[in-house]
């Protein structure tokens, strides 16, 4: 066990797969007590043993994000539980996957439904607006917080599909900016990890593209996707105190993608 967020109650949304899965070990490896969170109760408890198999400790919350009401729930249960909220990392997403789900959730402007881009914004923007919000509400009391909001490199640059997408990672980028702006003065960090390809079922349909060295090295400079705990790392190293001088920091992890852009 480590010490790097030691005694740090952290909600992690997003917990049951890809990132935030990698973030509830990682977390609580550090000494952090983890709160996860996502919609589908199985994954959680999987993610919760494996917790507890590596000596850690924490609960898991089955929840809705989308719903502004889950995210005041999350913290409430939080502070129920352990008394306070050190950091909040929100990963919890829809990406290039989602599209399984749901037919046309992931394309151009032009052939995007509205009810669509409610969805993908509900899930992506709207979900991160709630928990941070409601996590900075209970920050403010403490006098103290890091939070931590996952984006995209897509909320950096343009892509010639998953439009809705885009705009909602854009748009978690600059709020987060705003956030740093705002609560600094209440004690509370605001970052932002914008990670670009990495092996998760968010895009497990199209890994297949980097089995082609060639192809692999057009997407990225390193010519392989990222891995979860890659991205964890730089979740973990803004939530420390190590990063007590980063506020409104958006850390870009994708292997030199949009160095090139």
């Amino acid at each position: 066990m480590g010490d790097r967020v030691k005694d740090k109650v952290t909600i992690i949304t997003g917990a049951g797969t890809g990132i935030g899965r990698a973030c509830m070990q990682i977390f609580a490896r550090e000494g952090a007590t983890v709160v996860g969170v996502s919609r589908t109760q199985k994954n959680l408890d999987e993610a919760l043993v494996e917790v507890h198999a590596a000596g850690g400790r924490g609960m898991v919350l089955a929840k809705d994000l989308s719903k502004p009401e889950s995210a005041d729930e999350i913290v409430a249960a939080t502070v129920a539980t352990y008394g306070r909220v050190d950091v909040l990392v929100h990963s919890a997403s829809v990406g290039w996957s989602w599209q399984e789900k749901s037919p046309g959730s992931m394309s151009p402007l032009d052939e995007t439904e509205p009810d669509k881009w409610r969805e993908v914004i509900g899930f992506n923007l709207d979900a991160t607006a709630f928990i941070n919000r409601a996590c900075i509400r209970q920050m403010m009391k403490q006098r103290q917080g890091a939070i931590v909001n996952v984006a995209s490199i897509s909320g950096l640059f343009g892509m010639p599909t998953a439009h809705t997408y885009c705009a909602a990672k854009g748009g978690v980028i600059n709020l987060t900016r705003a956030l740093a702006t705002t609560y600094a003065k209440d004690g509370i960090r605001t970052n932002c990890v914008c990670p670009g390809y990495t092996d998760t079922p968010m895009i497990q349909s199209v890994m297949n593209v980097f089995d082609d060295p060639a192809v692999g090295a057009a997407i990225t400079p390193m010519a392989r996707a990222g891995t979860p705990e890659e991205m964890a790392y730089g979740c973990l190293y803004l939530a420390s105190d190590e990063a007590s001088y980063c506020n409104g920091t958006i850390l870009v992890i994708d292997g030199g993608t949009a160095a090139r852009q």
